[in-house]
């Protein structure tokens, strides 16, 4: 019943997806990819936004590994590793948030997300080649960034007496992924037991009367909805919480947190999904109090994306209808708003209604990721191919 989808998904993939990231990302003066690209693929902005740097590390490395072992893909990956290891890491062995085209360091972001998308990128490549060194700091740097979440203060964030200790559901979901490829790497216990750690943290932040996971949750239980953080609901991150659950369940199986995980991402979508226009708000206040981000009811790329792989991975799962019902709704919206049949790869930034905020392919936030990632995450989720 999904083939159909999963033609269309290779094709987006294979005919559409990459090869726009192929022709027109890679910097072969100076190393490293250019994300900051319009429609025909023209760049805007030279500089090389490191965590984007990473996931395209992953990205190629990843098709290399499970999709095609074509050598342009193992010598994409490797145009980004070894940029970023000349030149994203500062004294103290932090990761940069941008750097100069050529390398130099330009912005320090003091979070620990470009770190994040630096140690996935290290990691696959690492699985790809059997290169020891990219093993060896992908381990290294994963325990560094456990201790940045730990302790924002070695980040150069302080913590200050109004501040209610709280958890942001992106850093467990994070440390999840990155456990999991470890685990799946080396075979060590150490890694299993985060993942246990990001399972019972991200199911903290389930609210089940809406059946959907908040941003935000306070670590002594204290209600925080009397603050826009506290009553944070971005519907795209809430469904990409629920299928890396569902991941990570394979190894340590619950019952109960999966049958969570299911139902937050039909929760996460009757509640994300505007009836009015179609398509999945970016942020919304789930006591329908104004929200602080000015993009809110703009419609983007990537909670589609993760929507359309949480919704074949749970009709792989349970065999039920009703998640086909809604990839329908979900595929037909990407591919009349996003896809670009004429230039490829897809748009990123649509208004509430749908039309196009911005034709620009790629930026400091979209690159080469979120959709490939969820087009090969389907394709094999279809056609029965070693999961993720």
């Amino acid at each position: 019943m999904l083939e159909a989808y999963a033609a269309r998904y290779r094709r987006d993939l294979t005919e559409s997806v990459v090869p726009f990231w192929l022709k027109h990302s890679l910097d072969r003066e100076y190393g490293g990819y250019f994300t900051c690209l319009g429609r025909d693929g023209s760049v805007y902005d030279t500089r090389k936004y490191v965590w984007l740097q990473g996931r395209a590390v992953w990205m190629f490395a990843r098709l290399y590994n499970q999709l095609e072992r074509r050598p342009e893909f193992l010598d994409a990956a490797r145009l980004g590793v070894d940029f970023l290891r000349r030149h994203a890491r500062d004294a103290q062995g932090r990761v940069y948030f941008s750097l100069a085209r050529e390398g130099q360091p330009l912005f320090f972001q003091r979070k620990p997300y470009a770190a994040v998308f630096y140690q996935m990128g290290l990691l696959e490549y690492s699985r790809a080649t059997g290169d020891a060194g990219c093993l060896a700091e992908a381990t290294e740097v994963f325990w560094r960034i456990v201790e940045w979440i730990a302790n924002p203060a070695l980040l150069d964030r302080p913590a200050y007496a109004g501040q209610v200790p709280s958890s942001s559901l992106a850093n467990h979901l994070v440390l999840g992924l990155l456990a999991a490829d470890l685990a799946e790497t080396t075979g060590d216990a150490r890694y299993r037991q985060v993942m246990r750690d990001t399972i019972a943290g991200a199911l903290r932040h389930y609210d089940p009367a809406r059946r959907v996971f908040l941003e935000h949750v306070a670590l002594d239980g204290r209600d925080l909805r009397a603050w826009p953080e506290g009553r944070l609901f971005n519907p795209g991150h809430s469904i990409e919480t629920a299928w890396i659950l569902l991941h990570l369940l394979r190894d340590l199986p619950d019952p109960a947190a999966r049958q969570i995980a299911l139902d937050a991402i039909e929760g996460s979508l009757e509640h994300g999904w505007d009836a009015e226009y179609g398509g999945i708000f970016y942020f919304m206040d789930i006591a329908g109090q104004p929200t602080l981000q000015l993009e809110a009811t703009m419609k983007l790329w990537w909670p589609h994306a993760e929507a359309i792989y949480a919704l074949v991975l749970a009709y792989t799962l349970t065999g039920e209808t009703r998640w086909l019902e809604w990839l329908d709704r979900v595929d037909r919206y990407v591919y009349t708003h996003f896809a670009d049949p004429e230039h490829g790869e897809w748009f990123g930034y649509c208004d509430r209604r749908g039309d196009l905020a911005l034709a620009s392919k790629g930026g400091n936030y979209k690159g080469f990721f979120h959709v490939p990632r969820a087009l090969l995450f389907s394709i094999q989720a279809i056609e029965g191919a070693r999961q993720p």
